[in-house]
């Protein structure tokens, strides 16, 4: 079974060392699971050679769209431009760290017709322990907080229905926009398949995700974002 047209992308701060192999990857995988795709390349405001790069890509292969931040708006922030940009009946994002194997797509294609949402989790995450510690406590506190019952809120590896997007652009900016995202898609009564990923411990870059900076503007975003949907009501 293959997609009738997917776009795939992946946001980029400072990944001038993972960019070519991420590239290579999908180009490799995605012919094999949609009849037309394209390939975004979400750039953060990097400040190393990432959008070299990614310009490079795009001029070689017109499949590749290089998209680009002129300074660093977080993660959020590149996944919703990731969302807006795409242009096919399903959209597919990952990170861009090589940190997951992008063909497990495959194993999620054969669920898109059922379900509008088709999310990963992972299965033995690779990560430093505090990061692991860290997100084992937020899926809790999110599942507490908004009755969000899945096993990896934030395994940035999703296939999602593009029509199932909610409306407007998503308004995290931070580490947060994952449980924004999945809210919004449960209580827009659309379907949500999981679906075990490996993971790969990160051996080029670095990480941001434990950065105190980037963990205290997901709380921020957290409370406020739970503030806004008690005033919408259900």
């Amino acid at each position: 079974m293959r997609l009738s047209s997917l776009s795939a992308f992946f946001p980029a701060y400072n990944e001038e060392s993972n960019l070519v192999s991420m590239y290579e990857s999908l180009s490799a995988t995605l012919p094999q699971v949609a009849a037309e795709y394209e390939i975004i390349i979400v750039n953060d405001g990097s400040r190393d050679g990432t959008g070299a790069i990614a310009d490079r890509l795009a001029k070689e292969d017109s499949r590749v769209r290089h998209i680009r931040h002129e300074t660093n708006r977080g993660y959020g922030a590149a996944v919703a431009t990731g969302c807006e940009a795409s242009r096919h009946e399903y959209l597919f994002f990952t990170d861009g760290d090589n940190q997951f194997d992008v063909s497990q797509i495959s194993l999620f294609v054969p669920f898109a017709a059922e379900f509008d949402a088709v999310i990963g989790y992972r299965i033995n995450r690779r990560d430093p322990f505090i990061r692991v510690l860290n997100g084992h406590a937020w899926n809790r506190l999110v599942g507490w907080m908004f009755g969000l019952r899945v096993k990896d809120i934030d395994c940035a590896f999703k296939l999602i229905r593009r029509s199932a997007l909610p409306a407007g652009r998503l308004e995290s900016s931070g580490a947060m926009v994952s449980t924004e995202l999945l809210v919004k898609l449960v209580r827009a009564g659309c379907s949500i398949r999981e679906v075990g990923v490996r993971h790969r411990p990160r051996v080029a870059g670095k990480q941001t995700g434990a950065n105190p900076r980037v963990v205290l503007r997901a709380f921020r975003e957290l409370y406020a974002f739970r503030r806004k949907l008690r005033r919408e009501g259900p």
